[in-house]
């Protein structure tokens, strides 16, 4: 007989300790809370992925929803998942070495899947939410506001590129993001594709200067051109985005969140280019 999981009862274990998340030493690279994004591996499963993230020096990772558990299991792990699928993902974490530290992109289609994503988020001990909201009126941006108090998760609103075909998409600038979370709980802000911002057109560089204080967390991505919605992924360093004045920058900022190596390209194999890439964090210093 399967056995069911209460998620109220989950919750008691962890609701009782409202106390601020402090990334451990031992993941910190250069100074940086610094991992992988899923799903540079989603061709993979979470489980192949988590070891693929620790075989290029990573100790966190950004799980995405809906990638399968494991080679041997057809479960998907997400906030809709069996809460007995999110205890084997847990197991493999600690068998591979990584701890979960942000969940996204989540876009939810209604109040109980957004309260479903902060309860899931709280079970798996996630300090922080990625999202793309469906509704960004002032309404629907209160409630996820009133989530981020009821559980004490952070929240940042994602950008992709800007859409020629949607003029209505306006997550790609960060002075729209900045103007819905002003004014807002300092939890709520932006988590920062600089790959998305290089194809739209935003230098990457200036865009974190405006978004100070706001910050929540970065997909953190160097591309071979500016402006080009077809640029592709490169090794930190050697590409457009200046990867080295965004990290002063950050250590300017005293930038506390995580930082995710989101790398989209040579989508089989990319562990090497990972790898270059946290070494270039590494090498450039201890910020902190």
């Amino acid at each position: 007989m399967k056995k069911i999981i209460s998620i109220p009862l989950l919750l008691l274990a962890v609701m009782s300790s409202a106390l601020a998340f402090e990334f451990p030493n031992e993941v910190k690279i250069g100074g940086f809370a610094i991992g992988t994004q899923l799903w540079s591996f989603h061709k993979f499963t979470f489980a192949e992925g988590a070891f693929k993230a620790k075989d290029a020096g990573a100790g966190i990772i950004e799980a995405f929803p809906g990638q399968q558990i494991c080679p041997k299991d057809k479960a998907r792990f997400d906030h809709n998942a069996d809460p007995v699928v999110w205890a084997h993902a847990k197991n493999i974490m600690e068998h591979a070495g990584v701890m979960v530290v942000n969940y996204g992109v989540v876009g939810c289609k209604s109040d109980e899947e957004m309260e479903r994503v902060f309860a899931f988020a709280k079970v798996m001990g996630i300090p922080a939410i990625t999202v793309e909201p469906r509704d960004r009126s002032p309404e629907a941006l209160d409630k996820i506001e009133a989530m981020i108090k009821k559980y004490n998760i952070k929240v940042g609103i994602h950008n992709h590129p800007k859409r020629a075909d949607n003029p209505g998409y306006v997550y790609w600038s960060p002075d729209s993001v900045l103007a819905m979370v002003k004014g807002r709980d300092p939890r709520f802000g932006l988590t920062c594709d600089t790959g998305h911002w290089l194809r739209s057109g935003v230098k990457p560089l200036e865009a974190l200067k405006k978004a100070e204080g706001r910050i929540i967390s970065l997909h953190l991505k160097d591309l071979n051109e500016f402006g080009v919605r077809d640029a592709h992924d490169v090794p930190f360093g050697t590409g457009v985005a200046d990867i080295g004045a965004i990290l002063k920058e950050l250590k300017r900022q005293n930038f506390m969140g995580n930082i995710s190596i989101e790398y989209e390209s040579n989508w089989e194999n990319n562990v090497p280019e990972i790898k270059q890439c946290i070494d270039f964090v590494r090498k450039a210093g201890s910020p902190f």
